[in-house]
């Protein structure tokens, strides 16, 4: 009996995972356009280096809206429609808005940090780099509204959206941010004034939610909570940044390795929030207890998660090749070999990684749901860059 739940669970999970996988499809189009685009990346000399912080910051704001609704979904306290909704859920939105302009700035000032070490950076370019992250996010705000239209429908439909919404949030950001960030850049060169009023809106809109909601305990809580996350992640998608300088700088211009990139940070990152969403939502119904010896309890759910991506990266070397027309059995091979050896680096750790913060912020009485997908998908991004580079040194 035991032995058929635990198939169940593990085929549940794998073919959820699939679907929400194959939305990881459209990372290859967001790579396409950076590969596409590429000469408007090298007007700036930081503009390659901020790519990976502004998709980790998009990826960080929808990984939190996005766990937050899937466990607050089950527990019931987040109906799932847009008008008529609890005060939880629009204390959650508000938070989005005030969250989307810290990231924007913190992520700028660790930016401007590492471009006058690593960058090469002019101080003139600094201005630059806040103007222009500040811009880009406030245009990403309009994600968050495709984000809740997919977890309200998912969860109608009697999908898990711990597994569905992430994945398919994740993907979609990517894409819309990049066309943003794309959009924004080409903007800056023409009118920098427009660019610091849209960034002004942004300050302007959050100064008058946080004076409507400053009294609102759970406004506060996720301010609070998640501002911590920002610190760490913001950190951490710099390296990221300062990684893919140099794999830039190696491959130079292999636009099969940019046209895959996003989707494999997008994959690798979806594991980890599979994984991790799964886990929070197991141990607020208590069916799951927050310690690493309890991890087997957890076994199916992460292994059909690790196969998926498995099958989504063997699929990523065909499609890329493919486009960037450059198909044949030796590079099928070569590149696929690349692929999976950045996988298993990166997979195997943002389990690790994603489970561990799961419990540990359980333990700590705080909510996981603030934690889990935010650190875990930027930890993500750089496990994935550095893996990637890991694996370009030892196929060479």
């Amino acid at each position: 009996m035991a032995s058929s739940e635990n198939s169940t669970a593990f085929s549940k999970t794998l073919r959820e995972a699939l679907i929400a996988y194959s939305f990881d499809f459209g990372g290859i189009i967001a790579g396409f356009l950076v590969a596409y685009y590429f000469n408007i990346f090298q007007s700036y000399p930081w503009a390659i280096a901020v790519y990976p912080a502004i998709l980790s910051a998009r990826g960080m704001i929808s990984g939190l809206f996005s766990g937050r609704l899937g466990t607050a979904l089950h527990l019931g306290t987040v109906y799932p429609k847009f008008l008529g909704n609890t005060e939880s859920f629009y204390a959650l939105f508000d938070a989005v808005i005030v969250i989307t302009l810290e990231t924007s700035i913190v992520i700028s000032g660790f930016s401007i940090f590492f471009s006058v070490f690593f960058w090469e950076v002019t101080l003139g370019g600094l201005f630059d780099i806040l103007a222009v992250v500040v811009s880009t996010m406030t245009f990403g705000l309009i994600l968050s509204l495709f984000t809740m239209g997919v977890g309200f429908t998912t969860f109608k439909k009697g999908l898990d959206p711990d597994v569905i919404e992430y994945p398919i949030m994740s993907t979609v950001a990517d894409i819309f941010i990049t066309l943003c960030y794309i959009f924004t850049l080409s903007l800056y060169a023409l009118s920098t004034y427009v660019v610091v009023l849209v960034s002004l809106f942004h300050i302007c809109l959050s100064f008058y939610v946080v004076l409507r909601d400053f009294r609102k305990n759970e406004f506060i809580k996720t301010i609070k909570e998640s501002f911590v996350t920002l610190i760490i992640v913001a950190f951490i998608v710099n390296v990221t940044g300062t990684v893919l300088n140099r794999i830039s700088y190696l491959v130079e211009k292999r636009k099969e390795i940019y046209s895959v990139y996003p989707a494999l940070i997008d994959t690798v990152g979806d594991v980890g929030s599979v994984v991790g969403s799964t886990a929070t939502t197991k141990l607020a119904l208590g069916l799951l207890k927050p310690s690493f010896s309890d991890m087997r309890r957890h076994s199916k759910q992460i292994f059909a998660a690790w196969t998926a991506s498995l099958i989504m990266f063997l699929l990523f070397s065909v499609l890329s090749l493919l486009i960037n027309n450059i198909l044949s059995p030796s590079t099928f091979l070569s590149f696929t070999a690349l692929l999976l050896a950045t996988n298993v680096f990166a997979v195997s750790a943002i389990i690790l990684i994603s489970y561990a913060v799961a419990i540990l912020t359980f333990n700590k009485g705080l909510d996981p749901d603030n934690f889990v997908i935010p650190i875990e998908s930027s930890i993500a991004d750089s496990i994935t860059t550095m893996a990637l580079l890991a694996a370009l040194f030892l196929m060479s």
